[in-house]
């Protein structure tokens, strides 16, 4: 008799973080999914928002989560939420994770047969797992677009620069032509420096919020432009050469060290495959050693053993560039 449990498991954790993201794309619009042509700054104020409104709204968005660490166990998920931006507030993912625990529960409940602890154990694991790993994925996203879309902004910088605009209708060029996450992180700094902010902390203050060492470059190099002088647009373009330059670099070192990544993922994973395709063939393999004395300490070694070796594989590619 084959087990359906665990395919019933992947399949409810599947469902947990579709219904996160569908319920993410329902609530805030499609121009917050980064993939639209608009910005989602454009598409606020397109929709009748105020200028000084959308960027308020924009701002908190910005700044809620990490103001939000003191929460319990929320401090985990706080600085991947920030990079992520995620426009729900700190309350709302943890009533998500909630709302998603109660339905995976209700889920197994009724796909599986099994002692009433192990759904709710299974069920808060899906709900606050699928949510961290939504997060995650979003951050990772996020990030690698702004640091692919940075050297183009810059580049467009100084096209403006060189024409005779002010660096700030420089800044404000690149938040109307360049798309999301870069475009909108873009509107909030010259919105800001609309408002009298200096245009250096902007930037700066983007830079430490995103902890982007990129973005910290440019900030620095504006400051200085500011208090020492200079031709800003021919320091903005060695800048963009120097990030295009690191950026190739970055993913030369990515390309020569998956194999080595890939090969960690696959030696720790493997295990739980197998184990769950036995137990999916066979159903009552393990039935007999599960009574064994020393069946549950060896279980927890081996999985030290395979968190560790996904530890130790990513310390030895992890190259500092």
């Amino acid at each position: 008799m084959v087990s359906a449990a665990p395919i019933i498991y992947i399949v409810i954790f599947i469902a947990v973080l579709a219904i996160v993201q569908g319920a993410y794309l329902v609530i805030f619009g499609k121009s917050i999914s980064m993939d639209g042509k608009v910005n989602r700054r454009l598409d606020l104020l397109e929709k009748g928002g105020g200028r000084e409104q959308v960027l308020e709204q924009l701002r908190k968005e910005m700044t809620q989560h990490m103001k939000s660490q003191s929460i319990p166990l929320y401090s985990i998920l706080a600085s991947k939420a920030q990079k992520a931006n995620i426009a729900f507030t700190p309350s709302q993912l943890i009533m998500i994770m909630v709302v998603v625990s109660f339905m995976a529960f209700v889920g197994l409940t009724v796909g599986t047969a099994v002692s009433p602890q192990v759904p709710i154990v299974l069920a808060i694991l899906m709900g606050v797992g699928g949510v961290f790993v939504w997060i995650n994925g979003k951050a990772k996203k996020r990030m690698s677009m702004i640091e692919e879309q940075l050297p183009e902004a810059i580049e467009l910088m100084v096209r403006s620069l060189r024409v005779g605009h002010p660096f700030t209708s420089a800044i404000s060029i690149v938040a109307n032509e360049v798309a999301d996450p870069l475009g909108t992180e873009m509107g909030v700094i010259s919105d800001e420096a609309a408002y009298g902010r200096d245009i250096g902390e902007c930037l700066k203050a983007m830079a430490e919020r995103l902890d982007m060492q990129d973005m910290r470059f440019l900030a620095v190099a504006v400051t200085i432009q500011q208090t020492s002088g200079g031709n800003l647009a021919e320091i903005l373009d060695g800048l963009a050469k120097v990030i295009r330059s690191r950026f190739r670099l970055f993913r030369r070192v990515a390309a020569i060290t998956a194999e080595a990544k890939w090969s960690g993922k696959l030696l720790s994973g493997f295990p739980i495959v197998a184990m769950i395709a036995v137990n999916v063939v066979e159903p009552t393999y393990f039935d007999e050693v599960m009574e064994a004395p020393v069946f549950i300490p060896a279980c927890l070694v081996v999985a030290g053993l395979l968190i560790a070796n996904l530890f130790v594989m990513r310390a030895l590619v992890n190259i500092k560039v």
